[in-house]
Parts: C-alpha cells; structure tokens; sequence
C-alpha cells in the first residue's frame, strides 16, 4: 500500500507540473496587453514598462515559468496587481464557497444515484428501471447552467421557496444552507443520472459473476450479497468517476457561481481572465489543479482499499 502511494503522489506531483505550465503558455497566448488592462488607457509607455518590470513579464516565457515554480516552492503565490494583496489570501477566502459547493453536489447526487443504480440493476427490465433510464438519460443531457436558470426562476421567483443569490449571510449556517440549495441542486441533477447509470451496469456485470452465484448457492441472504459483496465491487467504476469528476465539478460551479451571484474560486478565475491579472489566475489555476488531483488520487486509495487487485498492480 505504501509503495502504491508513493507512485500515486510522484505522479500527481507531475501531473500538477504540467498542467500549470501548459495553463501558463495558455495565458500568455491570449492576445491583448495586460498593463494597458490594468493601467487604463492613460497609462504611459513608461509607466507600462514599470509595471511589466514589477511583474516580471519583461523576462521570456521559461524564465517567468521557473520563477513561479521556485515562488511555489517558499510558499508564494504572489499578490494581486489590483489590491497589492497576497494572491494565497485571496484564494483561501474564495476556495471554502467552493469547495462547500462541490461537496453539497457530489454528496446529494452520490446519496440519490447509488441507491437508484442499485435497485434499478436488482429490477432489470422492469418498468421502474425503464423510467429510471430516461430520467437519467435526461439530466446527463441538460447543461448544469441551463438547471441553475430554470432552477432560479422557478424556486426562487416564482414560488418564492429559496432564495435567489448570494451565499448568505456571513456566519449564519442556516442561511448558507439555504442559499446553498439550488445552486448544488443544479451542478449535481445531471451526475444523479452518470451515477446511477453507472452503478446499474457495474451491478449487472458483478452480479452474474462466480461469487455471487457461489454465494448464493451457499444460500447467504440476498441483502448480505447484494451490500457485502456486490455493491463492493461495483462501487469501484462510481468512486472513480467521482475522483475524476471533481474537474468537471468546478467547471460546473464557476456558472452555478455566476448565476446565483456566489463567491467562489470559480469566479475568481472568470475575473481574473477578464482582467489579465496572471499572479490570481496562476494561483488560482495551481490550487484547483490540486484539488483535482487529490480527488483522484483518494479515488485511487479508496479503490485500493476496496479491492487488493489494485494494490497489486492487477
């Protein structure tokens, strides 16, 4: 197990490595001059050339890629060309709005989808697994930010139900809740549908294997088999997709955040692209690619845990 993690960590560290450096070229191709952006249109060729000095963007793309990767390294992200405040500051601030998003959407999904997936695979063929493949087939196919308007004009101005925008009030949980609702609503429905979809299929395939038969015939419960043995294994392919999905998960926020006027990393980065302001974008990029990461790699260890084949490079 120990030797599994030890790879898994490398190649996430590599994985983070690339990543920001690919993002970082990605950047500095959009067109447009990030210091007649900040400046203004007032601003000087001197006072342009200052500020391209301060942000190092005088120096050649590798240069200024090695320097941010060595900022890492002692801690610093940099700091806000716009507020001169420390770029790990402001991300820190934005990343508990999202992350509470993206937690509250994989949860009620994970608690929605597993048990649909497996009753719908225990019922095969039966009216009810029919229904449940056209409404999943549904949601996977409406875009997230379609799900967060609609959602919006009916809970919220026409019957009144939740509220519109904003994250609530700072320090009252029970308006954070409520102000959480809709928004994890409409970034989780359409992965309800991937999940138990998902879990239906691996539960078909694990249930007509050899040692659910030879459990049977032993004439162990049918609720022992099902949760003991058979829903073991076919959570793996779910707990994978989950790993992976938390990628697409704070792509979905970011309009989840636009919409329902919500603090967020997301949105940080949606502004800071607008704004050319590269140190909150690099930190902001390098923080999310993170998560990313982490996610999978605890999918990894949590797959690793579930069944010993993993852990033997099997």
């Amino acid at each position: 197990m120990w030797l599994f993690l030890l790879r898994r960590c490398g190649l996430a560290v590599l994985i983070v490595m690339l990543a920001v450096s690919a993002l970082y070229l990605m950047i500095h191709a959009i067109p447009g001059d990030p210091a007649s952006i900040i400046l203004g249109p007032r601003a000087t060729d001197e006072m342009k050339a200052a500020l391209y000095i301060k942000m190092g963007l005088d120096q050649p793309v590798y240069v200024q890629l090695a320097s941010f990767f060595a900022n890492i390294l002692q801690g610093d992200l940099g700091y806000d060309v716009f507020s001169q405040r420390d770029v790990t500051d402001i991300v820190l601030e934005q990343l508990p709005w999202t992350l509470a998003l993206i937690f509250a959407s994989v949860f009620w999904a994970a608690l929605v989808g597993i048990p649909l997936g497996c009753y719908s695979a225990l019922h095969a063929n039966t009216w009810f697994d029919t229904l449940t493949g056209i409404v999943s087939v549904g949601t996977i196919a409406i875009p997230s930010f379609v799900v967060a308007i609609y959602s919006l004009l009916v809970f919220s101005v026409t019957l009144q139900w939740l509220p519109a925008i904003g994250a609530g009030e700072q320090g009252d949980l029970l308006s954070q809740l409520e102000h959480l609702i809709l928004p994890a609503f409409a970034v989780g429905l359409g992965w309800v549908g991937y999940i138990s979809r998902l879990v239906r299929a691996s539960m078909l395939e694990v249930m007509g294997s050899n040692h659910i038969r030879t459990a049977k015939a032993f004439g162990l419960p049918s609720r022992w088999i099902t949760f003991r043995y058979a829903l073991r294994l076919a959570i793996l392919p779910t707990v994978t997709l989950l790993g992976v999905g938390i990628g697409y998960l704070l792509s979905a926020s970011l309009f989840a955040e636009i919409v329902f006027a919500r603090p967020g990393i997301g949105k940080l980065i949606f502004d800071a692209v607008s704004t050319r302001n590269y140190p909150v974008v690099m930190g902001s990029v390098l923080v999310t690619t993170g998560l990313f990461v982490i996610a999978t790699t605890l999918a990894d260890f949590i797959n690793a845990l579930l069944d010993p084949r993993i852990r033997a490079g099997r």
